[in-house]
């Protein structure tokens, strides 16, 4: 068991087995929750909401390509908006 100490500011210093053991970096964000007294830190992955929305939709299959070139993507881009234009969603 290791012992910490509370220093002024509140502020406690996690010791460097610890550290390693939960493989605890620096800028790492954790949730800090009290029951019966005792203090729990939970490591937290925070992802912002534009990627997170990206990744659903690569999970979900809303998605184009892999393209093995930038030219065969942008031959995509072109045939898209073609048929896009021919569609009814354009106004003439």
């Amino acid at each position: 068991m290791e012992l910490v100490k509370v220093k002024t500011k509140y502020q406690i210093t996690l010791p460097v087995a610890l550290r390693k053991k939960a493989g605890v970096n620096i800028g790492d964000i954790f949730e800090a929750t009290v029951n019966k007294g005792e203090i729990t830190l939970r490591a937290k992955n925070l992802v912002d909401k534009g990627i997170a929305e990206g990744l659903a939709d690569v999970r979900a299959g809303r998605v184009y390509g892999p393209f093995d070139t930038h030219k065969e993507m942008v031959d995509f881009l072109h045939e898209s908006v073609k048929k896009y234009k021919k569609s009814k969603h354009v106004r003439k």
